[in-house]
């Protein structure tokens, strides 16, 4: 079944371009959300969920294709990507595509288009079957991103609080080492171990509040398992 309506995040650094595309897209369908700059893509991009992500490449302080690979590589966000822009030439668009773009349009263009390629692409996600994985009580929805524990209504979880919770569900019952959880949201970037530790606790925090139980249970020295019950 298609959502009742798909978020959708702007990134695009010319007001006018970016008004427009707030009046074509004013359907209740759609929600949309703006960025100017690329730094503020990738803070809404770790903090909410979106189904598509439109980019344009000419933007102030970083590029469009910097910000889509940190998306990929990063912050291992599989949003699909439209890119538009000025630049036409076959190289432009191959730079595109390898920083994980899904598709590529080049400015001027007509809004119907860009609109037809956004629900042609939304339309192929949304059929996609995610694979909800439960262990006892709890469910998680990789698509959806959101996790149902016992007969409570399901919580919305995002960023590293989402990829968190995807690795420690799918290693059940086995546990994740600290080093493998790392690899998983960061790559072979260094990252202070005080700041892994940060988002457990507020994930740990998000499931206490909500369900009474925080889920996560710490093997000190070694990592983390999930307890779905919540026994520490």
């Amino acid at each position: 079944m298609m959502p009742e309506h798909f978020r959708l995040l702007v990134v695009e650094d010319h007001v006018a371009l970016a008004q427009n595309l707030l009046d074509y897209f004013d359907d209740e369908r759609y929600v949309l959300d703006f960025a100017q700059d690329g730094l503020t893509a990738l803070h809404l991009v770790a903090t909410n969920t979106y189904d598509m992500i439109i980019l344009d490449i000419m933007l102030p302080g970083v590029s469009g294709y910097e910000i889509c690979r940190r998306l990929r590589e990063d912050l291992h966000c599989n949003t699909p990507v439209i890119m538009m822009t000025a630049k036409d030439q076959l190289q432009d668009k191959e730079a595109g595509f390898h920083s994980g773009a899904d598709d590529y349009l080049v400015k001027p263009f007509h809004l119907k288009e860009l609109k037809l390629r956004v629900d042609a692409m939304l339309r192929r996600t949304s059929g996609r079957q995610s694979q909800v994985i439960n262990v006892g009580d709890v469910a998680f929805d990789p698509g959806t991103l959101r996790v149902t524990f016992a007969a409570q209504p399901p919580i919305q979880l995002t960023g590293n609080a989402a990829r968190i919770f995807e690795v420690l569900i799918k290693a059940y019952p086995n546990f994740v080492s600290y080093e493998n959880l790392h690899e998983k949201l960061w790559g072979e970037r260094e990252v202070d171990v005080n700041v892994l530790r940060t988002h457990v606790y507020t994930l740990r925090k998000q499931l206490q509040d909500n369900f009474g139980v925080s889920m996560i249970k710490t093997l000190h020295g070694r990592g983390y398992a999930l307890q779905p019950k919540g026994d520490q």
